[in-house]
């Protein structure tokens, strides 16, 4: 993967239009601006609320929806830390220092391309977007995976828009029994065809995606999720090791702006 030049981005005040709660530490938040809608799938915006915080940093979160023509955007949040739980704090009518659309998205499959969506946990929320413009384009389907039922809470946004699911449960308290990656390698198994995979979630399950995918000879796209302070490249908190094709050691690339998204076969996973 060559190096791609950063852009630059706009400090923009958003107003927070709705708030879905999905239960417990999860919510949808949709925000108003004309720019951020027009947000690729896979790309991200930092984020914080502008007043009633102190707050330093913003905080990554994935574009899990965009409506181009109202000028809005939404995010699905599961509140972890003070950061996340500052913004899903928020109210209807306030305001959040955005920086946004950040990085670069998942590339489009090639025609013919059977799609396989793995998402784990949050990580689902960029394939709600991408299911969007793939309807139409390709055949696909999301496997969504999570520790136990609770972490499945998009389950019915999903399953409203007419996405093709297959849910696991590492407990089994819902869908299948086990890890995300079995009903993928079954469904592998069952169409030999030209495929593609892409995965976003806990660093183990998209690695384990990847070697699946290296295994098989197939394309794959993860969405990397490190420690963001600045979401421009600046701090360089964000790096991963990458290994660019005929150069013979790793080079630390920043995820923010190189991707999130990253060809996984190009990815030095840890050991």
């Amino acid at each position: 993967m060559s190096s791609r030049p950063a852009r630059a981005v706009a400090d923009r005040v958003c107003r927070l239009l709705t708030r879905d709660s999905l239960g417990g530490s999860y919510v949808l938040l949709t925000f108003e601006h004309p720019e951020i809608a027009q947000a690729q799938a896979g790309q991200f915006a930092m984020i914080q609320p502008e007043a009633g915080t102190d707050l330093i940093l913003r905080r990554p979160f994935s574009i899990m929806d965009t409506d181009p023509v109202a000028g809005r955007f939404t995010i699905f949040l599961k509140a972890v830390g003070p950061g996340s739980m500052a913004v899903f704090d928020l109210r209807e009518g306030e305001n959040a220092r955005v920086l946004g659309p950040l990085g670069h998205g998942f590339t489009a499959p090639a025609s013919g391309e059977r799609v396989h969506l793995v998402g784990g946990g949050y990580g689902v929320a960029p394939f709600a977007l991408f299911s969007r413009h793939l309807k139409g384009a390709a055949a696909f389907h999301l496997f969504y995976g999570g520790r136990s039922a609770p972490e499945l809470p998009l389950v019915a946004e999903l399953e409203r828009r007419g996405i093709p699911l297959t849910l696991s449960t590492d407990d089994g308290s819902r869908g299948e029994h086990g890890r995300v990656t079995v009903p993928l390698l079954n469904a592998l198994d069952r169409d030999r065809g030209p495929a593609r995979l892409y995965a976003c979630g806990p660093e183990a399950m998209m690695h384990a995606v990847a070697k699946i995918a290296a295994e098989r000879g197939l394309p794959c796209e993860v969405s990397l999720d490190p420690w963001m302070g600045c979401g421009v490249g600046t701090c360089l908190g964000c790096v991963v090791k990458i290994q660019e094709p005929g150069e013979p050691r790793p080079k630390n690339r920043p995820a923010c702006t190189e991707g999130p998204v990253f060809d996984s076969a190009r990815v030095v996973w840890p050991r």
